[in-house]
C-alpha cells in the first residue's frame, strides 16, 4: 500500500511541477531572444540556388544549360550580377564560353517593368569573335540565362559602358529589351 502512495505522490508531484514552473520546462520555446546557433550556422551556410547558365556548344551553334549552384538571393538584381560574373568566368563542361573573360559587369539593376539592364565593359564588344551566329549566341546566353532563372525578369536589355548601342559586333539589334530564345536552346 505504501507503495502506490509513493508513486502516486510522485506522479502527482510531476504534474504539479509541470503546472507550476512551465517557463522552466518551457524555456528555449518561449524565449525572446533569438537563437544564435542556428543564426551563426546560416550565416556561414548560406541558402544556395540551382541556375542554369546558358553557355555554347563546341560548333557556336546552339546553347545548352550548365548547372551551377549560386547563393540565393532575393534581390533580382543580385541574382542577376552572380549570373552575369559566372557567364564571365565560362563553363566548367565542355562547352564554350559566349562573354570574353576580359569583359567586365559595370551594373546590373531591374526595373519595375521587369526589364533588367545588363551594362558591360566595351570588352565584351571589343574582345568579341565577331560573326552573326556568335553575336546572337552572346546575347542570348546573357538573356536566356537572366530570364529564365530569376522570374522578376521578363526582358533584358544590353548597355556597353553604360550607354545604349545599336549593336554588340554589328549584327543584332540591341536598341530594344529582348526576351528568351528558346529556339537556340538544345
Amino acid at each position: 500500500m505504501k507503495k502506490n502512495h509513493l508513486i502516486i505522490f510522485a506522479a502527482f508531484s510531476i504534474l504539479i511541477g509541470f503546472y507550476a514552473f512551465p517557463s522552466f520546462f518551457l524555456l528555449p520555446a518561449m524565449s525572446s531572444e533569438p537563437d544564435t546557433f542556428s543564426a551563426s550556422v546560416t550565416a556561414k551556410h548560406p541558402e544556395k540556388a540551382m541556375i542554369h547558365l546558358y553557355f555554347s556548344d563546341k560548333d557556336n551553334s546552339f546553347l545548352i544549360a550548365e548547372k551551377k549552384l549560386l547563393e540565393r538571393s532575393d534581390d533580382p538584381a543580385q541574382m542577376g550580377k552572380l549570373i552575369i560574373e559566372s557567364l564571365i568566368k565560362g563553363p566548367k563542361e565542355k562547352l564554350m564560353r559566349t562573354i570574353s573573360s576580359d569583359a567586365n559587369l559595370r551594373a546590373l539593376f531591374v526595373t519595375k517593368d521587369k526589364t533588367a539592364y545588363v551594362d558591360l565593359t566595351q570588352a565584351a564588344r571589343e574582345k568579341h569573335p565577331g560573326g552573326c551566329k556568335s553575336e546572337m549566341i552572346t546575347i542570348y546566353s546573357i538573356v536566356n540565362s537572366l530570364v529564365l532563372n530569376i522570374p522578376e525578369i521578363d526582358t533584358v536589355k544590353i548597355l556597353i559602358d553604360g550607354r545604349e548601342s545599336m549593336t554588340l559586333a554589328g549584327h543584332i539589334d540591341l536598341r530594344f529589351p529582348l526576351k528568351a530564345d528558346m529556339l537556340l536552346v538544345r
